[in-house]
């Protein structure tokens, strides 16, 4: 099996710890396994280098400093794996193998990196290399960098373009739990999770997988998050599945937009409580929910329309904080899902904007880290599915 594995800062803070990674590479190595490594800075090193940053400087000079330190994990975790007679290299910037190349842009050059990527993937059957995480080689030969969570890009990356079976990212915990362990009482590991679940998790705070990452992976490609302290790359922890890719899909069926209004309705703790476990106690499932400082609008299927407005306002009449409930339909929902979506500026305004120039009126709009979902009459529904169809 062909196995691209990231170890993060954490798990290569230490001498013990980089030794820990070393016997896991090896023990894979021994079984027959071909291994390609991402290293990380050890410990905190990019933080404490970017802090220390307090004069003026230019970005290529900012790069050079700050890859320091996967420059030296690298060199650290190669010389391990020599103590145990493997055969490894380590790959920087600058190296003859070298693989990520950015364009003149700060983009990945994909055609040059697939090539050489395919290049190193070619030698894995005798060698292990060492591939500093982060960082990327600019088309004049200086050192870029990948952004936030480029050590997990690089992973992937490599991964897909290097045709490996699994990539491997070794981190500091479990795999994805199912809340902050440091938090709450109880958290365990999930033993798998899509990769649109985690991507919009990452998005909002869960520091498992980098989100831009995740934009790499195919449907082939098996992606593991496990701890440094579990000692085999080959098993455990959580388990990514699938891929993100974009799409565009328009509902089947229409839904009604009921819409309860309230004096301040956003202020009023448990308003929006009983009002969703009122329809759910009569099995109406909402396929979505918008909220103002007034309103709180419920979308569901058209043909619970009548039953869900009857139910609503049984809620309505019992609270003195809501004034009215109104049903609007036929509403069609066009949603717009892609793993880059949210690492696009302008994007909202580029979907909206041929709409607004065919005159279809938008209804509402409701995003998320990597969703747009478009609101639309119901008879406009055709037409807006064509003009975003043609943007993706």
């Amino acid at each position: 099996m062909r196995v691209v594995a990231k170890f993060g800062g954490t798990s290569l803070g230490s001498g013990d710890r980089i030794n820990r990674a070393a016997d896991s590479i090896a023990a894979a190595v021994e079984d027959g396994h071909e291994i390609a490594v991402v290293a990380s800075a050890m410990g905190s090193t990019t933080d404490e280098l970017l802090d220390e940053i307090s004069f003026e400087t230019d970005e290529a000079d900012r790069a050079q400093i700050v890859s320091m330190g996967e420059r030296t994990s690298v060199r650290m975790l190669k010389a391990a794996l020599s103590a145990r007679g493997i055969d490894a290299i380590f790959l920087e910037p600058g190296s003859d193998r070298w693989p990520v190349v950015t364009d003149e842009y700060g983009e990945v050059n994909v055609e040059e990196t697939k090539k050489r990527a395919a290049d190193v993937a070619a030698d894995l059957d005798g060698t292990v290399p060492v591939i500093t995480g982060f960082l990327a080689e600019g088309p004049d030969g200086s050192i870029t960098t990948l952004g936030r969570g480029g050590s997990d890009t690089t992973a992937v990356m490599m991964g897909k373009y290097m045709d490996a079976d699994e990539v491997v990212i070794v981190t500091d915990v479990e795999g994805v739990m199912t809340g902050d362990p440091h938090v709450v009482e109880g958290a365990r590991n999930v033993g798998e999770i899509s990769v649109d679940e985690l991507r919009n998790l990452s998005f909002r705070g869960a520091e498992v997988v980098a989100p831009s990452a995740l934009s790499y992976k195919e449907g082939n490609l098996d992606v593991r998050v496990v701890h440094y302290q579990h000692g085999d790359l080959l098993s455990g922890g959580t388990s990514i599945e699938g891929e993100f890719k974009n799409l565009v899909d328009l509902r089947e069926r229409p839904l009604a937009c009921l819409t309860v209004a309230g004096r301040a309705i956003r202020n009023e703790p448990g308003i929006f409580h009983h009002l969703s476990e009122a329809l759910h106690e009569s099995d109406v499932n909402v396929d979505a929910v918008a909220s103002g400082m007034d309103t709180i609008t419920f979308y569901i299927d058209e043909e619970e329309a009548e039953r869900a407005e009857n139910i609503l306002h049984r809620e309505v009449i019992a609270r003195d904080e809501l004034s009215s409930v109104t049903v609007d339909s036929p509403i069609a929902v066009i949603r717009v899902t892609g793993g880059e979506l949210p690492n696009q500026p302008g994007i909202i305004s580029e979907i909206v904007n041929p709409l607004a120039e065919a005159r279809i009126h938008l209804q509402d709009i409701i995003t998320s880290a990597t969703s747009v979902a478009l609101f639309v009459n119901w008879d406009d529904r055709e037409e807006t599915l064509e003009l975003t169809q043609d943007l993706f």
